[in-house]
């Protein structure tokens, strides 16, 4: 057998599949959708917490544990479950994470209590990881010229899904109330995981590492690339500024002087679509001169963003001008990330997609839970103030030149 990098012994089960006629369109926008809606569970939480507050009795720095544990669910899930799309047949893998991510959001929308929704809400995060189950996949059937703009297309419908997630739930919870949103959604994933079932593929694994030494093979692969050390740091920062930002967003609409509900919350969150545009666009500008430009880009932008966040928080132009900022420099910089990321290493980009993806993903987490914090002791200033400062190190850490041993 031979040897695959980014482990001694990490070796090859089976020949990939043929990359130039392996991803017809048709199955690259189901992928999409599946990983938009998958994706999405994640973020349902955001725009309820002002009627989670009322409805449990809670403080904002409780209730804000919601999306927290969410976050922190997302990165357990693409720690221990996305690495073994490299070393398990990633249909089956698939389809099982998407019903166990089903029963989960049927016990969400069943919660009786603050504490069977928490529980609830980290195995949501756990699951919707399926998402960085898909992504890989895409890439591993995208011939080589395309990579980034099959992931810029990919990244564009997760982000649609998370901006979907905060729309129609903040409607949902209008009309029907938010235990509404978890049924929605679960009937939803039922439905998509039928539709995946007809339509994947089947991939043999690329490794045949055991679970504990294809976990041990990321540090690996971190030792071994500096550019990945970078990706991931820069992108967790930028990721926690995002988060924070949502995470206490309709918190902030609530008070004096907007008074927004649930509903403008949602709304708010169309303005990111423009994000979901700029995803292929920044893929394939990453394809053709390089990723670094456009994380640079990104980091700047994101910390311009907050400065307009800060600057106009009572203004609804400018919140809007605000978010569209920080969502087209966010994904714009995460595309090309990954699209350098997944090109270092074709045989673990389960592995890699984990590396990365974890980290921003516990960039979330913190970002929650330190806006969560800074919104209760500071308001909008220390929220802002947060995103300011974690940009402005993601944008010093992108000017630094790295060296890979490929």
């Amino acid at each position: 057998m031979s040897n695959i990098p980014g482990h001694p012994g990490d070796a090859s089960r089976a020949a990939p599949m043929p990359a130039t006629s392996a991803l017809p369109s048709h199955l690259l926008w189901t992928i999409a959708l599946a990983a938009g809606a998958s994706v999405a569970n994640s973020y349902y939480n955001q725009p309820l917490l002002g009627e989670l507050s009322r409805e449990f009795a809670l403080s904002a720095g409780t209730v804000t544990w919601l999306p927290v544990l969410t976050q922190a669910g997302n990165a357990l899930g693409v720690l221990f479950l996305a690495p073994l799309g490299d070393r398990l047949e990633r249909k089956s893998l698939i389809l099982r994470t998407l019903a166990a991510l089903v029963l989960s959001l049927v016990l969400a929308a069943a919660s009786s209590g603050f504490v069977q929704l928490a529980l609830a809400s980290l195995a949501v995060g756990l699951c919707a990881t399926v998402a960085q189950q898909l992504v890989p996949l895409a890439i591993h059937l995208a011939p080589s010229h395309r990579k980034g703009q099959v992931l810029g297309v990919v990244t564009g419908g997760i982000l649609i899904g998370i901006l979907a997630a905060r729309v129609v739930s903040g409607w949902m919870t209008e009309l029907w109330g938010w235990r509404s949103v978890f049924g929605f959604s679960a009937a939803l994933m039922l439905v998509l995981g039928f539709r995946l079932a007809w339509t994947l593929p089947v991939v043999p694994p690329s490794s045949d590492l055991g679970y504990g030494r294809l976990l041990l093979s990321m540090w690996h692969l971190v030792r071994k690339h500096a550019s990945l050390r970078q990706a991931v740091a820069v992108q967790f920062l930028l990721f926690a500024s995002m988060i924070g930002f949502w995470a206490t967003f309709a918190l902030w609409l609530e008070r004096p002087p907007l008074q927004l509900g649930a509903v403008s919350a949602g709304l708010f969150a169309l303005v990111g679509v423009c994000g979901a545009l700029a995803a292929p666009a920044a893929g394939r500008f990453a394809d053709r001169r390089g990723h670094d430009a456009v994380v640079r880009a990104g980091a700047v932008g994101t910390a311009t963003a907050f400065a307009v966040l800060y600057l106009g928080g009572s203004s609804i132009p400018a919140l809007v001008l605000g978010i569209f900022l920080l969502d087209v420099a966010v994904q714009s910089a995460q595309v090309a990330n990954q699209t350098m990321v997944y090109a270092l290493d074709a045989g673990a980009r389960s592995r890699l997609n984990t590396v990365f993806m974890g980290t921003m993903l516990l960039g979330g987490a913190f970002g929650a839970a330190a806006c969560g914090w800074a919104f209760t002791a500071h308001g909008w200033a220390g929220v802002c103030a947060f995103g300011m400062l974690s940009t402005t190190i993601a944008w010093g850490l992108s000017l630094r030149l790295t060296n890979d041993d490929k």
